[in-house]
Parts: structure tokens; C-alpha cells; sequence
């Protein structure tokens, strides 16, 4: 039987006096409520206000798949009264966790330490590729990967059946039901359509001009508008090209990334075409790799950055104040190098401190090569990511991580 949330806060108020009256619960001792889908209600942040000031024993667990949704009514209700807890889709360490596969891995305090014990441990995460291929083309939505897992159905129509609802419930949901509830945006259409342009330029540096024109002259404010409603909906991120100077920063060009580069196939509609297509596959493997590190820099409250200067380019930075690392995500071990060593030789703190990833590097510390450039397999990258964002996140919530040492 469903119950509406007014009905549930009614029950909550209620149930509040009784206990509080007869000293069953306290402030010290709360009652516990987890709403689902909580945004649905039109007044779900004057109610956790009022908890809040009125100091009820109550603590309130709410989610919601209309994360834009959550947006204003914080700015409104709830600033200093309740904590947002981003949670991306899953990462290739959590599919593994639930395929019952997973691989130890040595968490440290930051992913630095982590890299290096890994390598010290000599981590093995061969023969992971397929299984790889298999979550990127899927997506990371629990639904998806557990009906993947519980059915004898051949493996292309089950990433084809992905396809499909991720084009449903993820884009067709969030740009003509979420956001425009959110945001009252009128004309939804050309929201779906630079959605669809953003798909075909993923790991592009972008030119709102050029979409701008693309678009049928959208002005470069109403595209900016809507770049950042898709970005508070979780379907894009950008990252900034790195300098040294915050103002240099603002001034140049974002990279664009889907959260989920599922999503983006399904946008785009390409079925099993990445599969046959080495350079596709490539892009998708960076938007991956790239996802993770933003996830993980979500949790730790840690910038991630691309940096390019003429022809040298890295392809991710993750900026961490006392241990940063650089990465240039590549489809071999033997990728150049010349970029790595422009930056970081212009960007002294990067010192040994930067990795080639690829699906065929090996175990190799920076401080082991002559360059001060080390070597990391692809898997290893992204599981080694997802178990560094899972710690933070645990100790965000004063959790303890079973992996942690």
C-alpha cells in the first residue's frame, strides 16, 4: 500500500510526541525514517526544516532520482540543517562487489599512497577486460547490472535492452519530467538536443559557439543555462584545463564528460557499434577513467583538471593539495611521453608523480623510471579510483571502510 509523504510526516510528528512524552526516544536516541523518492512532495523541505529547528528526535534518510530537483529548495531550507551525499552510478569496484569478484585493494589516505601500495603489493587485476567492457556499455544503474546478471539472455540484446531504458528512465526522465519541474524550462526540445550535440563531442574540448550555431542560434546564455541543468541533473560533467593561476583557469576552454558514458550511447543511439570501433572505444575508455576520478573527487572534495598547451596535452589531473597525480589515459604502454614531460616539468609538485594508464600497462612506480613517469594497468586505475572514492565517503559519513588499514 502506498503511503504519501504528508501522510508519513503526519505519522512522524505524531509519533514523535508519544515518544518523547513517554522517554522512549531522544535527541540521543532518534527515530529513523528513510523516504524514498522524497522530492516528490511539494513541501518535503519546509518539513525537514521544521524537524530540524523544532528539535525533533528524528533523523531523516531521503532520496530522490530527481537530483536537480534538490538544488534550490537547499539554497532555501537547507543550508547548516542537512548534508547532501552524491552518489555516482556504480564504479567498477562496486559491479565487482556485486558480481561477487571483487579484487582487494590497499586503501591509504589519498589515492597516491594507494597507487604506490598497490604497486608495492603487485595487485593482480588481469583478465578483467571483458568484464570491463561489459559495465561500460551496460551502465552503471544497479537495475541494469543486476538483470544482466540474473538472466541467460546472449549479451548483445542485453546491452541493447540497456540502451533502451537508459534512453527512457535516465535521458527522456530527466530532460522533459526533472528538470523541467525544477527548473521551468519551456522548451525542453532544445535541452534533448544539445544533450545529443554534447554526446557527439564527449572528451571535446568545448566551443559554446559552435553549439551555440549547431543549435540554431542559441544564445551562449540560454546554452549555458542548460549545460548547467544537465550538470545538476548528473548526466555531464566539465573539468577545466589545470594552470597555476585560478583566473587563467576560468578563462579557458571546459573538457566534457558524461557521468555514465552509458548514457551517452544511449543518447547517440549506437547499439553495439563502440565494440567494432577502436577509436570510439578509446573515447569511451577516457570518459570512464575520467567519471571515476570525478566521483572520487566528489567524495574528497578534490578538483580534477585536463591541461593542454599547443600540442601537449595530459589528460587528467587530480589535484590533491599534498599528494596530486597526473594521468594520460592511452591504449597502449608505449604512448609518448612528451606531454608528461612538458607538464611536469612546467608544474614542479607533479615531480614523480605521473602515470601512463593503459589496458596493457604494467605495475611501475614513477620513482622506478628513469623520467619519473610510472605505469599502471587500466583496471587497475579505475579499481583502485572507485575503492579511494568509497573510503571517502565512508569517512564523510564517520564510517570505518572494511578495506581501510
Amino acid at each position: 500500500m502506498e503511503v504519501s509523504l504528508a501522510k508519513l510526516v503526519t505519522y512522524a510528528i505524531e509519533a514523535a510526541q508519544d515518544f518523547v512524552q513517554s522517554g522512549t526516544f531522544s535527541t540521543n536516541n532518534p527515530i529513523y525514517f528513510f523516504l524514498d523518492e522524497l522530492t516528490y512532495s511539494e513541501k518535503w523541505d519546509l518539513w525537514l526544516k521544521s524537524f530540524y529547528d523544532e528539535t525533533w528526535p528524528i533523523q531523516i534518510v531521503g532520496t530522490s532520482s530527481s537530483t536537480a530537483a534538490l538544488r534550490d529548495r537547499k539554497l532555501e531550507s537547507g543550508i547548516g540543517r542537512w548534508e547532501d551525499q552524491y552518489l555516482a552510478p556504480y564504479l567498477f569496484s562496486e559491479y565487482l562487489d556485486l558480481r561477487k569478484s571483487s579484487i582487494r585493494i590497499p586503501v591509504k589516505d589519498t589515492l597516491f599512497q594507494t597507487l604506490v601500495e598497490c604497486i608495492n603489493q603487485k595487485v593482480d587485476t588481469t583478465g578483467l577486460a571483458d568484464l570491463r567492457r561489459r559495465f561500460m556499455l551496460t551502465g552503471g544503474f544497479p537495475e541494469l547490472l543486476i538483470s544482466h546478471e540474473a538472466t541467460s539472455r546472449d549479451e548483445d540484446s542485453l546491452l541493447l535492452q540497456s540502451q533502451r531504458i537508459l534512453r527512457s528512465d535516465a535521458i527522456e526522465r530527466a530532460i522533459y519530467k526533472d528538470i523541467p519541474q525544477a527548473f521551468g524550462v519551456d522548451n525542453p526540445l532544445i535541452m534533448e538536443r544539445l544533450l545529443y550535440t554534447l554526446a557527439g563531442q564527449v572528451t571535446g574540448i568545448l566551443s559554446p559557439n559552435n553549439i551555440c550555431q549547431n543549435l540554431g542560434g542559441v544564445s551562449q546564455p540560454t546554452f549555458g543555462r542548460y549545460l548547467n541543468y544537465l550538470k545538476l541533473a548528473f548526466l555531464v560533467f566539465t573539468i577545466p584545463n589545470y594552470s597555476g593561476n585560478e583566473g587563467s583557469v576560468q578563462r579557458r576552454g571546459q573538457k566534457l564528460f558524461f557521468v555514465d558514458a552509458a548514457v551517452r550511447n544511449a543518447a547517440l543511439q549506437r547499439g553495439l557499434a563502440p565494440l567494432r570501433d577502436p577509436e570510439e572505444m578509446g573515447i569511451l575508455v577516457e570518459n570512464m577513467a575520467a567519471a571515476h576520478l570525478q566521483a572520487l573527487g566528489e567524495q574528497g572534495q578534490t578538483r580534477i583538471y585536463y591541461w593542454r598547451d599547443r600540442s601537449d596535452e595530459i589528460d587528467l589531473v587530480y589535484d590533491h593539495p599534498d599528494e596530486p597525480i597526473a594521468f594520460e589515459i592511452a591504449s597502449s604502454a608505449s604512448h609518448r611521453r612528451q606531454g608528461m614531460h612538458a607538464f611536469t616539468e612546467r608544474f614542479k609538485r607533479f615531480n614523480r608523480r605521473a602515470f601512463i594508464v593503459s589496458p596493457d600497462g604494467t605495475l611501475t612506480l614513477p620513482s622506478s623510471n628513469w623520467d619519473g613517469i610510472g605505469s599502471l594497468p587500466l583496471d587497475l586505475f579505475l579499481l583502485a579510483a572507485g575503492a579511494q572514492a568509497e573510503h571517502e565517503l565512508a569517512k564523510r559519513l564517520g564510517a570505518v571502510h572494511p578495506s581501510a588499514e
